[in-house]
């Protein structure tokens, strides 16, 4: 028998895994890439900030605009407005039309990017161009569409709702408030939706669809599947959506100014947005528009507050 000759090779010694080196914390790096971008946003909203409030706390006429120095009222322009009893009605107006048309514009946004979920693939293409001309179109020639809509005379509504029976004939909407506000309502719905379905939609593409199918193999109906799945799931896109809205239909101006032009009082149709611009453009008190201004200001932060404190909440949930 011949023994077999084991060749002995050398063992290699397995290293130790070298710790890894340690994050260098404070490093200045970040900081000066961010620096330029900071320093851009705190000139170009900083100011401006600062100017209005310092202009709250002044009297500010057109005198001041062909030169003469402005005379410092401390807080005289803000008991001034706060004793104004007009001022809180204007205050309640914005913030009932606020939130009526962002909970309007969230309802029909995210049932329209559920709809546009089940759609097929050319249908749903139409449905989108169709959202992204209406998004894209301007302001000013969309309002003069729904003018025309509305019309006293000529209006197409007016002309609908009366062959159908209705006593229509000569209808004025601008004319009185409540029918005023319905028309504003529309055209900012109208305008806003198409945002809220591309968000809510895109949101949705990104929901488990093993997720679904295994709700609905445990019994649960569109209904359950809805509620318990799909919008726990996007949640985090509804908050911003609707802190956004929020936000937006808290300084609607554009709308609501030129429907007065059109026909409708001022008085008795102003919201935060067009009192401001008639204070000082209109009237030329620079002082109390800018108070105003910073009033709205405070009004908008009141208003986001609990959706920023839910949406800090979930993060702190989540990590």
């Amino acid at each position: 028998m011949t023994q077999r000759q084991t060749v002995l090779r050398p063992v290699r010694r397995q290293r130790p895994d070298r710790p890894a080196r340690p994050v260098r914390r404070g490093t200045p790096l970040p900081y000066l890439l961010v620096a330029p971008a900071v320093l851009a946003l705190g000139l170009a909203l900083g100011y401006p900030l600062v100017r209005q409030v310092i202009l709250s706390f002044q009297e500010f006429g057109l005198a001041q605009q062909f030169g003469r120095p402005p005379e410092w009222v401390g807080l005289d322009n803000y008991r001034e407005l706060f004793t104004d009893a007009y001022l809180w009605r204007v205050t309640l107006r914005t913030v009932v039309f606020c939130l009526v048309n962002a909970a309007v514009t969230m309802l029909f946004g995210v049932g329209l990017a559920l709809v546009m979920r089940a759609m097929s693939k050319p249908v749903r293409l139409l449905a989108q161009t169709g959202l992204l001309l209406a998004w894209a179109m301007p302001v000013v020639a969309s309002l003069t569409v729904w003018q025309w809509l509305f019309d006293t005379q000529y209006g197409v509504v007016n002309y609908l709702l009366t062959s159908l029976g209705g006593d229509f004939q000569g209808h004025g909407w601008l004319l009185r408030p409540l029918s005023f506000y319905f028309v504003a309502t529309v055209i900012v719905v109208w305008m806003s939706v198409p945002f809220v379905a591309f968000t809510v939609y895109a949101a949705l593409t990104q929901v488990s669809e093993e997720l679904v199918e295994a709700a609905e193999i445990d019994g649960a109906g569109p209904w359950h599947r809805l509620r318990h799945v799909v919008l726990p799931s996007i949640r985090p896109v509804l908050m911003v959506v609707g802190l956004l809205q929020v936000i937006w239909d808290l300084r609607v101006f554009a709308q609501i100014y030129i429907l007065q032009k059109a026909g409708g009082s001022a008085t008795d149709t102003n919201l935060l947005g067009t009192y401001i611009y008639r204070l000082g453009i209109g009237g030329g008190d620079f002082g109390t528009s800018a108070a105003v201004a910073i009033f709205m200001l405070g009004l908008t932060v009141l208003l986001t507050a609990p959706y920023v404190r839910s949406m800090i909440r979930q993060e702190r949930t989540e990590d």
